[in-house]
Formats: C-alpha cells, structure tokens, sequence
C-alpha cells in the first residue's frame, strides 16, 4: 500500500516562494518515479514536474522552467517542490503523485498513486 502525504501550501503574494513536501510511503524492495501535478478551478489536472527513481533524471513544463525545482530526499522519502518567483496564474492544489518504474511522464494516467492535495494561492 503507497501513501502520499503532501504538505507546505499556503498563502503567498506574487514574487513569493513556498516549498511543498511529499512524504511517501512505499514498498522498500520497489522503485518509484515521483512527479507533481496540479489543478486550478474550472481546470484540468496538469503535469508541473518530474523526477526519476535516482533523482538524476528532471523534467517540467515550460510555464515553470527557471522558477521550480523538484529534488527528493531518498533517506526521508521525501520529494520536495521549491516554487519561487510564483505568480498568481500558479494558484491551485498541487498533487504528489508517484509511479513503479525508474521515469515518469507527464500523462498523469501513468500515475498509480495520488496524494490527497495541497492548496496554493498566489495573490496580487
């Protein structure tokens, strides 16, 4: 049984940094890809970043190349997501979602695993 639990949104104003956490809890003798999503109101969940098993392998959508960076912490079990320079259009709940396998897209139905969301908003 895999269980996502993310943490760290909130409430910040444009230009603002905020680091989301997702700790997971996964089977020791399998190899996870992890990935972040997210979905604004009236919107379709969308692929925001990925990263491999090793952690040597990352990848975003363009919207927020130069801004956000995923990195995980593999003896906390952790995958993090630094946003910086947030605007108000990266207002949303930001889902962790993880993967068996070494790679993981950015079609979320390659996504076994979902945690349960956290709520960003970015104000003007």
């Amino acid at each position: 049984q895999v269980q996502l639990v993310e943490s760290g949104g909130g409430l910040v104003q444009v230009g603002g940094s905020l680091r989301l956490s997702c700790v997971a809890h996964e089977s020791p003798s399998k190899n996870y890809a992890k990935a972040w999503f997210r979905q604004a109101p009236g919107k379709e969940r969308e692929f925001v970043a990925s990263i491999s098993w090793s952690g040597g392998v990352t990848t975003y959508t363009d919207s927020v190349k130069g801004r956000f960076t995923i990195s995980e912490d593999n003896a906390a079990n952790t995958v993090y997501l630094q946003m910086n320079s947030l605007k108000p259009e990266d207002t949303a709940v930001y889902y962790c979602a993880s993967k068996e396998g070494y790679y993981g897209g950015r079609d979320r139905s390659e996504y076994e695993y979902w945690g349960q969301g956290t709520q960003v908003t970015v104000s003007s």
